[in-house]
């Protein structure tokens, strides 16, 4: 299986990335943001955490239309996976890949610290590893993950068994507690928790370990 993780100026999460997919049996190439195209037989796309491009502007709006978000799009239209992660979560919505937007934190202040996730759906490759209503502790690290959504989308995200994880304690103000979604094809998952920092015990838990191994399970029967 072949992961691409693309690298923003400002990204800081992207070789964290790269390691945890690497850790899944992943063959990994890093691809800079000015690339125009996507290593070929790409099977997943990691878009990572970060401040790209400083943040200017809304988060992720600048690296959403850089040279490689073309690609990326395309990947996805194709029925590719792509998984974005923090201000990659902002990268995506940014593209239009997922709905919403990630606005600035409730308590107007950063937060980095492990939290409680609850699983909502296992049904995609990114969370079939998962048992329905686990409760893995995953670390958060963002000022703008707010995620917010007008009332037709938060029903259709609903209704469709599109959120993947919630908080179990909101840290930040998100509607209906939503820590990640998915696209209506469930190739696409956005969630603003780094399961990539949760991969070894030596950083404090393997709880993200389950979304890199079962992404790579459900690669390989495809």
């Amino acid at each position: 299986m072949k992961a691409a993780v693309i690298t923003f100026p400002g990204s800081n999460c992207d070789r964290d990335l790269a390691v945890a997919f690497e850790a899944a049996g992943a063959e990994v190439t890093r691809v800079w943001h000015k690339d125009a195209t996507l290593p070929e037989g790409t099977d997943v796309v990691g878009v990572p955490g970060g401040f790209s491009f400083g943040d200017y502007l809304r988060c992720g709006a600048i690296a959403a239309r850089s040279p490689i978000a073309k690609a990326v799009i395309a990947h996805a239209e194709r029925g590719g996976y792509v998984l974005g992660v923090c201000n990659g979560f902002q990268v995506l919505c940014e593209t239009g890949l997922l709905p919403g937007v990630l606005m600035r934190n409730a308590g107007l202040k950063f937060v980095c610290k492990p939290v409680a996730l609850r699983v909502e759906s296992t049904d995609s490759a990114f969370t079939s590893a998962y048992q329905a209503g686990a409760e893995p502790i995953i670390p958060i690290a963002h000022h703008d993950g707010n995620y917010q959504a007008d009332e037709d989308t938060l029903a259709t995200l609903e209704g469709e068994g599109r959120v993947a994880f919630r908080y179990v304690s909101n840290p930040n103000g998100s509607r209906n507690d939503i820590a990640g979604i998915l696209s209506a094809n469930r190739r696409v998952l956005g969630m603003m928790p780094h399961p990539e920092r949760a991969v070894s015990a030596q950083h404090g838990g393997t709880d993200g370990r389950a979304l890199f191994d079962g992404l790579m399970g459900a690669l390989a029967l495809t």
